[in-house]
C-alpha cells in the first residue's frame, strides 16, 4: 500500500510527527500579554490616523525639531547670560585654559578622558566662553541627527521609524545626561556604527575606535563586532589605524606623555555613590550602620560612599570588569560558532546582543556609576528594535524605567540622596537592580542565539 494510503488509513493517535527542535523558544517566558495591554493603551492615547502621521520620516523630523530644541533653546538662554550647565562647566574651564593643568586652579585634569574627548570641548570653546554651552549642545543635536538618518536610511525605512522614535523618547528622558556630557556625543556615534555593523565592519571599527578615544566605553562594542564579523583583520587595522591617527594628533600638540593618562587619573577612586556594586554601602550610610557615609571626592567631582569594606571591593572592581568582559566575548565567540555549526546564526543579532551585553557589563561591574553611563545602553537598543521589535521590546522598555529612575536621581533630587534620604535611596535600589536585570537578560539572549536553530522545516510524517 501507498505511503499516504496507509497514513489515511491508520487512526491519528497512531502516527508521530518529526520536527525540528528549536532550543531558543521559552514557552515558559511570555511577554505577549503585557506589551498586548501596552498596545492597547498606545492606541488609546494615539489614534490611528495620528500614528500614521508620525510613522513617517516628516512626523520622525517633527519630533526631532521638537525634542532638540527644547534643549538648544535653554542652551541658548545659559549662554546669553555666560553661563554653562553640569559638566560643561568643567569642560569649558579647560578649554579656556588651553587643557593645561597649569593653568587650572583646581578640580579634575581633562587628561582624565583620552585626547579626542579635547577636540569637541575646543570647538564649543573657539568662541569663547560664553556660547560654549550651546555651541555644545548644537553638536550634540547634529550628531543625534545623524544617528537617526543612519538608523531610518534617511527616514525611508518604515520599520526603523518606530526605533527612532524610541531612541528620541530616551533621550528625552535622560534630559542633560545626554546633552551635557561627552558621553551624549559617543551614543550616537556608536549608533551608527551598529547601524553599519557586520556589512561594513572596517568603517564601523574606525567609528568605535574614534569613540574609545574620546570616552573609552565604545571599545566594548568593538569587541563585539571583533567577536561575529567574518573578517577580523578589518576590525584590527581600522583600529591601529585610527589608533596611529590619535598618536600623530598628540604628537604635533606635545601631548604624547599624557596620552593614556586617562588610564590612570582614575585608578585610585573608591566606590562611587550611584555604582551598582555599592548599593549595600548606600544602605549602610543611609541607616547610619558600621561607620559607613558619603563624601565628595573634590579631585575628581565624584560623590563616593565609604564604609567597611569599600576600599578592597574598590580594588577588586577593576579585575572583576575585565573578567566579565572576557566572559562575555567568550559567550559570543561561543554563540558564533555554535550557531555557525547550527546554521541558525544572525551575525547582525549577535553583534547587537553582544554589544548590549558587554556595555551593560561596563555598567554594572564598574565602581563608577555616574548616571550618564545610562546612554551607553541605548544604541545597540534602538538598532535591535530596527531589527526586530518583537525581540528587543523587554530591553527597551527596561531602559525607558532605568531612564525615568535615573532622572529622578540626577538632576531631581540628587541632593537628598546624597544626604541619605531613604526614597532616593530606594530608587536608585531599582534602577540598579533593573541593571542586573538588564545584564542577565542580555546574556540569556546571547545563550539563545548560540543555541538557534534555523527555522523548522515541514512536519514530516511516519508510518
Amino acid at each position: 500500500m501507498p505511503l499516504n494510503n496507509r497514513q489515511a488509513a491508520e487512526p491519528s493517535n497512531q502516527r508521530s510527527t518529526i520536527r525540528v527542535p528549536q532550543p531558543d523558544k521559552d514557552p515558559a517566558i511570555s511577554t505577549d500579554a503585557f506589551f498586548g495591554r501596552l498596545t492597547r493603551i498606545r492606541n488609546v492615547i494615539l489614534p490611528a490616523p495620528a500614528r500614521a502621521r508620525l510613522n513617517t520620516g516628516r512626523g520622525l523630523l517633527g519630533g526631532f525639531i521638537v525634542v532638540h530644541m527644547v534643549f538648544l533653546v535653554f542652551a541658548a538662554s545659559v549662554s546669553l547670560r555666560g553661563e554653562a550647565f553640569s559638566d560643561t562647566f568643567i569642560y569649558r574651564d579647560w578649554a579656556m585654559a588651553g587643557f593645561n593643568d597649569a593653568n587650572l586652579t583646581g578640580g579634575p585634569s581633562p587628561w582624565v578622558y583620552p585626547i579626542l574627548a579635547l577636540i569637541p570641548m575646543a570647538i564649543a570653546g573657539v568662541a569663547g566662553p560664553g556660547p560654549f554651552f550651546f555651541l555644545w549642545v548644537l553638536m550634540t543635536t547634529l550628531l543625534n541627527g545623524w544617528a537617526l538618518l543612519k538608523l531610518t536610511n534617511r527616514g525611508r525605512d518604515r520599520n526603523a521609524i518606530p526605533a527612532a522614535w524610541w531612541w528620541l523618547v530616551f533621550t528625552l528622558l535622560m534630559g542633560w545626561l545626554g546633552f551635557a556630557r561627552v558621553d551624549g556625543l559617543t551614543a550616537p556615534l556608536v549608533l551608527v556604527a551598529l547601524a553599519y555593523g557586520v556589512g561594513r565592519p572596517f568603517i564601523a571599527s574606525v567609528l568605535l575606535a574614534i569613540g574609545t578615544w574620546v570616552k573609552v566605553w565604545p571599545a566594548a562594542v568593538m569587541l563585539a563586532l571583533f567577536a561575529v564579523v567574518r573578517n577580523r583583520i578589518l576590525v584590527v587595522l581600522a583600529g591601529i589605524t585610527t589608533t596611529a591617527g590619535v598618536v600623530a594628533l598628540a604628537a604635533a600638540v606635545g601631548s604624547v606623555p599624557k596620552l593614556l593618562n586617562f588610564l590612570t587619573q582614575q585608578g585610585d577612586r573608591g566606590m562611587q555613590l550611584e555604582a551598582t556594586f555599592t548599593t549595600p554601602w548606600l544602605w549602610l550610610s543611609v541607616l547610619n550602620v558600621g561607620g559607613s557615609r558619603m563624601y565628595m571626592n573634590t579631585d575628581i567631582n565624584s560623590m563616593q560612599v565609604d564604609g567597611p569594606g569599600t576600599a578592597l571591593m574598590s580594588v577588586l572592581m577593576q579585575p572583576l570588569l575585565v573578567l566579565a568582559a572576557l566572559l562575555v566575548a567568550a559567550l559570543t565567540f561561543w554563540a558564533l560558532h555554535n550557531g555557525k555549526v547550527s546554521g541558525g546564526v544572525d551575525r547582525t543579532e549577535l553583534l547587537l546582543a553582544g554589544a548590549l551585553t558587554l556595555a551593560t557589563a561596563f555598567v554594572v561591574f564598574n565602581k563608577v556609576g555616574s548616571p550618564q553611563f545610562m546612554v551607553w545602553l541605548a544604541p545597540a537598543v534602538a538598532v535591535g528594535l530596527a531589527h526586530s521589535w518583537r525581540e528587543w521590546r523587554v530591553p527597551a522598555t527596561m531602559l525607558i524605567v532605568i531612564a525615568v529612575a535615573t532622572y529622578f536621581i540626577y538632576p531631581l533630587f540628587y541632593d537628598a540622596l546624597s544626604h541619605n534620604n531613604p526614597w532616593m535611596a530606594l530608587v536608585l535600589t531599582i534602577r540598579n537592580v533593573l541593571l542586573v536585570v538588564l545584564f542577565l537578560w542580555s546574556v540569556r539572549r546571547l545563550y539563545l542565539l548560540g543555541k538557534k536553530t534555523p527555522a523548522a522545516a515541514p512536519a514530516l510524517k511516519e508510518s
